[in-house]
This record gives structure tokens, C-alpha cells and sequence, in this order.
């Protein structure tokens, strides 16, 4: 029971204050990561792989150390759950994010809004215009609900604070390191695939929850089965293929990343994002964040009735 009123504590806590505007963990995380990379970087696999086991590792092990110190005391447990879920999980500043893109669109500012999108992605906006800036936005907020929002509350729900703090770290050094650049192909490859492993279920439980959310299950499961494979990765093509049936939008295209570009698919049937789409999407990555939190708590119910 302390686990998933931690969960939705957390959660709630999340949505009503965000991430923390100063000394936020995950990005002190992200500090030490740069750090140890300057000492352990070496062109190959080897090499990322230990720098991987050593960031997740650690960091599981103190979460687990965290779980196995308060579950004989609830409202310690419930506690450190809540402030472990409020620290990993980025909805509502995704949703932050969303409304000040759509603002910019809105207002026509270009530059400003290229500039911004360095806080939802790592796409190349060079030359973006407003519409492609928009379609870059709907991708990422979909993306980034699965990533930042789903996966982190069902590892919570079945393995508490270890698989909050632990998926997070993953997925963090994913963003730092999981590129395809000439730098990062063999380095970035074990973190890359970690969080490939770690997101296979929850984008999909997040595609059918977008589905559930959106009221559209059937188009959702329709574009979902047709064209997710169309896109080159294995978890953001489902989710994006769901936000795209459920939205009525087609996403997807060629997408510059600086060093290299990607071609995405084509994903769904219908136009192709306005600015107006990207707050349509925020409201429905709000909705599909409510039903994971709920998934996850029944999750630790069912943990915790086991264990008892």
C-alpha cells in the first residue's frame, strides 16, 4: 500500500510543481555522468559498457538500499517513494515545454522557438519553419511521455524506488550518450541499448494507454500495427505511431541530427501538425500520464499483496 500512495503522491506532486528550478538529482546525475565520461571515453563498446554498469549499477543499488531501509516503516516508504517519483518523472515540465513552443509558434517566432526546441530534443532546427517545428514538437512530447512519464511509473509500481531511480539513470544516459553520432556509435552503444530493453513494455503499455486516453482505440491500434515498424526505433515508433492515430496527424520524416539524419517513416493518415496540434497533444500526454500513474499503483498493490 505505501508504494503506490508514494507512487501517486509523487505524481501528484509532480503535476502540481514540476521538476525543481535548482539542485534537481537528475541532472546532478547528469554532472557526474559528464564527468566520468571525460575519464572513462574510449571509441568502443567495452568502454561504454562499463561506463553504463557503473552509473545504473550504482545508482540501483542506492535506490535498493533506500527500499530495504524503509519498507518495514510506512510512512518512511511512502515518503521516500514520493520524492523518489516526483524526482524522475518530466510531465509537467513536458507539458511546460509544450506551451511555451505553441506560444512561440503562435506569436510567429521563429528563431525563438528553433532555439527552444533544444529542450525537447536534440533535432537539428536549422531552417526548421513553423510547421516542421510543430511536427518536431508533437514527436517529442509523445516520445518524452512514454520515456519521462509511463516507463518510469510502471518500473516504480513493480520494483519501487530502485526501478524509479534505476530506469531514470538508464534513460538519462541515453539522452547523453545514445546517439548514432561518429562519437558516440560505439561509446553511446551500451546505454542505447539498455534503454531500448527497459522501454520495450512501457511504450507499449503506453501506446494502448494513448489509445484509452485519446477515445480513438481502434485508429490508434490501426496506425500503431501499420506503421510503427517504419520508424528506426523499436519504442518511440510505437508510441508515436499511437499519438499520431489518436491525434487524426501524420508524424514522421527525415529528421537532421547535426552530424547525421534519420528518416522516420511515415506514421499515420491524417495532416501534418499545425501549431495548434501541439497543445492538442500536450492535453492528451497529460490524460495518458493519469492512466500510467493509476496503472502503476495498482501494480504496487498487486506487488505488495504478494510479498504479504
Amino acid at each position: 500500500m505505501s508504494r503506490a500512495i508514494g507512487l501517486l503522491l509523487g505524481f501528484a506532486a509532480d503535476r502540481l510543481v514540476g521538476d525543481p528550478r535548482r539542485f534537481h538529482p537528475v541532472a546532478g546525475f547528469g554532472r557526474t555522468a559528464a564527468r566520468l565520461e571525460k575519464h572513462l571515453y574510449a571509441d568502443s563498446r567495452p568502454a561504454g559498457a562499463a561506463y553504463t554498469a557503473i552509473l545504473v549499477g550504482t545508482t540501483a543499488v542506492l535506490g535498493l538500499a533506500v527500499e530495504q531501509l524503509t519498507r518495514k516503516h510506512p510512512i518512511l516508504h511512502t515518503a521516500a517513494t514520493a520524492v523518489a517519483t516526483w524526482t524522475v518523472l518530466g510531465a509537467r515540465s513536458l507539458e511546460r515545454e509544450a506551451e511555451t513552443m505553441a506560444g512561440l509558434l503562435g506569436e510567429k517566432d521563429i528563431p525563438a522557438a528553433r532555439d527552444r526546441l533544444s529542450h525537447l530534443c536534440a533535432r537539428d532546427a536549422t531552417g526548421l519553419e513553423a510547421d516542421e517545428l510543430a511536427r518536431a514538437t508533437v514527436e517529442s512530447i509523445a516520445e518524452n511521455t512514454s520515456d519521462a512519464c509511463v516507463a518510469p511509473l510502471l518500473w516504480g509500481g513493480v520494483l519501487g524506488v530502485p526501478g524509479l531511480v534505476g530506469y531514470r539513470a538508464a534513460n538519462t544516459l541515453d539522452a547523453m550518450v545514445g546517439y548514432k553520432s561518429p562519437k558516440y556509435l560505439n561509446f553511446g552503444w551500451a546505454s542505447a541499448r539498455l534503454d531500448d530493453v527497459l522501454n520495450l513494455l512501457p511504450a507499449r503499455v503506453c501506446a494502448l494507454l494513448t489509445g484509452l486516453a485519446a477515445g480513438r482505440v481502434q485508429e490508434t491500434a490501426r496506425v500503431w500495427r501499420r506503421d510503427a515498424a517504419k520508424h528506426p526505433s523499436p519504442n518511440a515508433g510505437p508510441v508515436e505511431a499511437a499519438f499520431a492515430g489518436a491525434l487524426g496527424l501524420t508524424l514522421g520524416g527525415r529528421n537532421s541530427y547535426g552530424t547525421y539524419a534519420e528518416d522516420r517513416g511515415t506514421l499515420g493518415d491524417g495532416p501534418a501538425p499545425t501549431v495548434a496540434d501541439v497543445r492538442r497533444t500536450a492535453a492528451l500526454a497529460r490524460r495518458v500520464g493519469m492512466a500510467a500513474a493509476g496503472v502503476a499503483a495498482i501494480l504496487a498493490l498487486g506487488k505488495g499483496k504478494r510479498w504479504g
